[in-house]
């Protein structure tokens, strides 16, 4: 019943900047925690960062002090700036929400990913 859909992925140099944006629809009584993993080429999928309801935030440790993620809750939308862009950072990036339906059902829901390339 609920769905995400990222936006702002895409090419970008070394050094640059971009905002990642996941909006959740459908019947959503309210949104938990939400999220960002990513996957590159050959290695896990792992999560970039996630933040609760209530506005605490965690990162994997290679993008601490480069990324930020928010939410607004209004717009049933997460965010992540991705700032300092580095090579490495180059894969499909997947957003994630733990959400409560309007019957009280519990779900996990995830997007269909967007393609983040960073050029040396």
């Amino acid at each position: 019943q609920v769905q995400l859909v990222e936006s702002g992925g895409g090419l970008v140099q070394a050094g640059g900047s971009l905002r990642l944006s996941c909006a959740a629809s459908g019947s959503i009584f309210r949104l938990n925690r939400m999220g960002w993993y990513r996957q590159a080429p050959g290695k896990q999928r792992e999560l970039v960062a996630d933040i609760t309801s209530g506005d605490s935030a965690n990162y994997v440790d290679s993008v601490k002090g480069r990324f930020t993620i928010s939410r607004d809750n209004a717009k049933k939308t997460v965010y992540l700036q991705m700032n300092s862009l580095k090579p490495e950072d180059t894969a499909v990036y997947y957003c994630n929400a733990d959400v409560t339906d309007l019957r009280v059902t519990n779900y996990r829901s995830w997007g269909q990913g967007t393609q983040v390339t960073v050029s040396s």
